[in-house]
């Protein structure tokens, strides 16, 4: 009896360990410049201000088998803001907007991961921006994996979505046209 205790036992710390080495954990290409985190508003309804955060980092856990049961996490630096314009970056990064002196990370951490059956999908998580928490949804598409040249493993995706400003407490009147900034993130991970 206690044989057979100790089998199962060791049967199922074995099953337990092999769904763990399954969910490889990934951290996020930053140094390697392989992943963004871009904005683009309309500016007065006619054309697009594009921009993105130069400082960013993050983690992410992602198994091709058990897609569903990913996680990610991204914090961004919101002093980083580039829109490649010095001027209006100052007036970004100040109190009509970002607020960066007051508030000066912004941070997403999944809650719930959806894939189809084409690796597109949704990403859904606690956002925190100008020192707001909502809950936002990114479509997303995971674009490839694979072994990368140097001996590393590599995964990337990439999701948008659109936040609307005064849902985090940025009211500068922008006109009409310009209520919504689109978020876009574009990650490339190294397994650890």
């Amino acid at each position: 009896m206690n044989k057979l205790l100790l089998n199962t036992a060791v049967s199922a710390a074995l099953v337990l360990s092999a769904s763990a080495v399954n969910a490889a954990e990934y951290v996020i290409d930053t140094k390697g410049a392989h992943a963004f985190v871009n904005f683009k508003i309309k500016h007065l309804g006619y054309s697009w201000l594009h921009g993105r955060f130069n400082t960013f980092d993050g983690e992410f856990n992602y198994d091709a088998e058990k897609p569903n049961a990913s996680q990610i996490m991204v914090n961004i630096d919101t002093t980083s803001l580039d829109s490649n314009h010095a001027e209006r970056d100052k007036h970004l990064r100040g109190k009509d907007f970002l607020n960066v002196g007051k508030y000066p990370t912004a941070t997403f951490k999944s809650t719930n991961i959806t894939f189809n059956n084409d690796d597109s999908g949704k990403v859904t998580g606690d956002f925190t921006l100008h020192g707001v928490t909502k809950s936002i949804t990114f479509e997303i598409d995971k674009i490839g994996e694979g072994q990368d040249p140097w001996g590393g493993y590599r995964v990337g995706f990439e999701g948008e979505t659109s936040l609307k400003l005064s849902d985090y407490g940025i009211n500068y009147n922008l006109g009409p046209a310009s209520t919504h900034v689109d978020i876009g993130l574009f990650i490339e991970g190294i397994r650890k």
